[in-house]
């Protein structure tokens, strides 16, 4: 006689000690339902048809023997063999039926069910492996989901489907990789309340950045439609991160975005057909916009923060989440639909650190988000679908419009995997993380742009954005053990001016921020003059003022699009950095940089010599940009106080006098950036002659100085490094640089002020670098590329000098 109390658990009967009995999906939504409904999270209601209940129906079909006879000579890596196999063992299971006792407790609770929710009620069902979601293996996308089941007869079947899907091709072989028997492995289904995404929105989050593993932001993706699309990669997400610890000291503010293409959703079907979803095409004016609201993507982040914060006191450390997330059209709340711990980039916990180094250039075929860091090349190889899987030959490049968890076998010995959908959440990217190999997905057209059998370079080394190159690039890896590295005295920063690359070089031993570039972040996040998003009427050319209406469509106005845009990428270096320093150096280009932007030549003079002409300082209280400076300001101010980044200090480059300095401090005070309000630091860049000569009085108005070493140099030698021909005077090492640097250092020191050098002289010259730390100096930034060597040699000098 079958313990029927072993066939059906309620979700409020179980916690995550239960992965032997349901499955680590439902033990996780057990424990979530029990533990985490009371603190607010929205779960919907289910119950587990559990393990148990598997093996009483194959016992009860005699199936075991025939099973073995089928799985014991398995062949994995013969991929026809493989499919062969697989049939015949779902077919075993599925004709196994389910017995009699088992489909009334089936139908029991789908009738409690229904008295809970009323008679529209649809469920989705979801398979839940006993060997799955565990902290070392995820398992993901192994066994088949039904979703939108409604009637008796119906869920019957899926549950019939769902139990045979523990013998998909993908599974067999995933477990054969992962080193489980077939047999000891068994199958829960979890039946639960559909949440009615297909009329909202749904999406995957994760609570650390799931490329570099930093642990202190919410990582959130969504699209429009039931969830599916997401994960099997199928559309382009929006993506949104929330500061961890700022959310913690209650600020609320979405620190970084962007906007997919989310060119498709799933909803339910209707009529007469097998599936129950299909796609359908999203408007533009939806594409257009971002699938949820600030306020809801802040909602989100509160679940996983208090997800994550459950689990870690479960297991004694801090132990980041993957969770499933889903809007209901109809109630307009956020559920979650799943959580499990998150198993690959939680894991790579080390004190090597590895960095990717492309040493060449070529031509650009596709680009698409980077997964993962490293770089990877090899012959290009379409595979347009599962029936072709078998022309693919270990070490190429698999190019594909997208990817499923029946291609594993293939993507397991991929040196690369490129594709036209998906995003960093999708299939494709889970696996290529989980198997350490780079990919580059959400290329829209990667198959048409690369060449099959062309030999190709991925490179996933530059950020966020991953590049596939033609031929064959040269590149090296660095690997360093950072246990053994000492910290020097002398403050070791970075300049930085790329948010994509932040995550990434926040793992680097550093001290912070020396100098955090505007131009970048204006050139290629903003794109456009800040004086032509606020006047946009004077721009003449009807194409760039189309271009300007694109890029604001979402936003209030022109100004509010740079406001959010620009502070926004500071408050991606300043997060990965927090609460390390920061140092913004507030905008620094020249006439002609600013005429190349959208709309800038029609705000611009044309200068004979730029380089010492309307510039820095002088620009930020002047009527031709006073209106710009404002919004440079209103930026600022919303990283600190709305962000709550506090930890970052503003610097104003190329102030010539101290008249000047006066009056842009007093133009920042009038914008709410006063100095020493709230702990605002704001530095200046020592980088004329004058601030040398001054450094004194230029003390008073400010509270720090970085030395450009690179203008000061052409200004003090009287060189232009940029005209070839006299171009060989320029040299940092000459001696009357140097000593303009020493005098400049030892009247930071004599004011009580902060100094260091942001220019590029000790990342390219050891000596000069000596040179700083003899001299007292208190920091010096370097580029990314460089610290490690410099760090190096400053411990060896600093030992020396004592």
């Amino acid at each position: 006689m079958t313990d029927t109390r072993n066939l059906i658990r309620w979700f409020e009967e179980l916690s995550i000690d239960d992965v032997p009995l349901v499955g680590g999906k439902n033990a996780s939504l057990g424990e979530m339902y029990q533990q985490l409904t009371p603190k607010g999270i929205l779960i919907p209601n289910g119950f587990a048809v559990t393990a148990g209940a598997y093996r009483y129906m194959l016992d009860e079909a005699n199936a075991w023997d025939e099973l073995h006879q089928v799985l014991d000579n398995l062949d994995p890596e013969n991929v026809d063999d493989l499919a062969k196999r697989g049939a015949q063992a779902r077919e075993i299971i599925y004709g196994a039926g389910l017995p009699e006792d088992l489909q009334a407790e089936i139908l029991q609770a789908y009738g409690k069910l229904t008295e809970q929710y009323g008679e529209s009620l649809t469920v989705a069902v979801r398979s839940s492996a006993t060997a799955e979601d565990l902290p070392t293996a995820s398992f993901a996308g192994q066994q088949d989901t039904y979703l939108n089941v409604s009637g008796e007869a119906s869920l019957l079947d899926a549950c019939r489907r769902c139990f045979a899907s523990l013998f998909t091709d993908r599974a067999i072989h995933y477990r054969v990789d992962q080193g489980f028997d077939h047999f000891k492995v068994a199958l829960s289904i979890g039946i639960m309340k559909m949440v009615r995404s297909d009329l909202a929105a749904s999406g995957v989050m994760f609570s650390l950045d799931t490329e570099t593993g930093f642990e202190d932001v919410v990582f959130i993706t969504g699209a429009y439609g039931l969830g599916e699309n997401v994960v099997q990669g199928n559309v382009e997400p929006d993506e949104f991160y929330v500061h961890k610890p700022t959310f913690h000291e209650g600020y609320r503010a979405v620190i970084r975005r962007h906007l997919g293409s989310k060119r498709i959703r799933m909803v339910y079907a209707t009529g007469h057909t097998k599936s129950t979803t299909r796609n359908e095409r999203v408007p533009d004016t939806d594409r257009n916009r971002y699938c949820i609201s600030d306020q809801e993507v802040l909602k989100l982040a509160e679940y996983a923060l208090t997800i994550e914060q459950h689990y870690s006191q479960e297991a004694g450390h801090t132990k980041p989440m993957d969770m499933e997330w889903a809007k209901d059209g109809l109630d307009g709340k956020l559920y979650i639909v799943q959580a499990r711990p998150e198993t690959v980039a939680s894991q790579q916990k080390g004190s090597i650190l590895e960095q990717y180094h492309l040493d060449g250039d070529g031509e650009i075929l596709t680009r698409g988000y980077a997964v993962g860091t490293r770089i990877g090349k090899g012959i290009a190889r379409y595979i347009p679908d599962v029936a072709h899987l078998h022309e693919f030959q270990a070490g190429e490049v698999l190019v594909a419009d997208t990817t499923t968890p029946d291609w594993e076998p293939v993507m397991k010995i991929a040196s690369a995997i490129v594709t036209n959908r998906g995003g960093r959440t999708c299939h494709a990217a889970i696996i290529s993380r989980e198997l350490g190999i780079p990919a580059v997905v959400g290329c829209d057209n990667a198959t048409q742009a690369i060449s099959n059998g062309e030999m190709v370079t991925v490179s996933c080394a530059g950020g966020d954005e991953g590049r596939v190159y033609k031929g064959d690039i040269p590149f090296s890896v660095e690997r360093t053990d950072l246990s053994g590295l000492a910290r020097p005295k002398t403050k070791i920063m970075l300049n930085l001016g790329n948010p994509d690359l932040a995550f990434t070089t926040r793992a680097l031993p550093n001290d912070g921020v020396g100098l955090a570039r505007l131009e970048f972040i204006v050139n290629e996040y903003i794109k456009a003059h800040p004086m032509a998003l606020l006047h946009p009427e004077k721009v003449a050319d009807e194409q760039e003022c189309k271009q300007l209406e694109t890029l604001t469509r979402n936003y209030h106005d022109g100004g509010e699009y740079f406001i959010k845009r620009l502070s926004e990428g500071v408050g991606t270096i300043a997060a990965a950095f927090y609460p390390k320093p920061v140092i913004v150096r507030m905008s620094d280009f020249k006439t002609n940089e600013y005429a190349s932007l959208l709309g800038g030549r029609y705000f611009e003079p044309v200068e004979a010599n730029p380089m010492i002409g309307f510039r820095g300082a002088a620009r930020y209280t002047h009527p031709a940009y006073r209106e710009g400076f404002a919004l440079e300001c209103a930026a600022m101010k919303r990283v600190r106080e709305v962000m709550g980044l506090k930890n970052v200090k503003l610097m104003i480059p190329f102030c010539r006098t101290l008249q000047e300095g006066e009056k842009v401090l007093s133009a920042m005070a009038e914008h709410g950036l006063e100095r020493g309000s709230d702990g605002l630091e704001i530095y200046v860049m020592c980088e004329i002659p004058n601030n040398v000569i001054l450094i004194d009085k230029f003390s008073k108005l400010f509270d720090g100085f970085s030395i450009g070493s690179n203008d000061l140099t052409q200004l003090a030698l009287g060189v232009d490094r940029d005209s070839e021909i006299v171009s060989f005077d320029f040299d940092e090492r000459d001696e009357g640089v140097k000593t303009m640097i020493r005098m400049a250092v030892e009247g930071a020191r004599r004011n009580g002020r902060h100094s260091g050098l942001c220019g590029q002289a000790p990342s390219d010259y050891p000596e000069m670098a000596e040179y700083l730390v003899r001299i007292g100096i208190d920091s010096m930034s370097l580029n990314p590329d460089t610290l490690l060597g410099t760090t190096r040699h400053v411990l060896e000098v600093e030992e020396q000098l004592v």
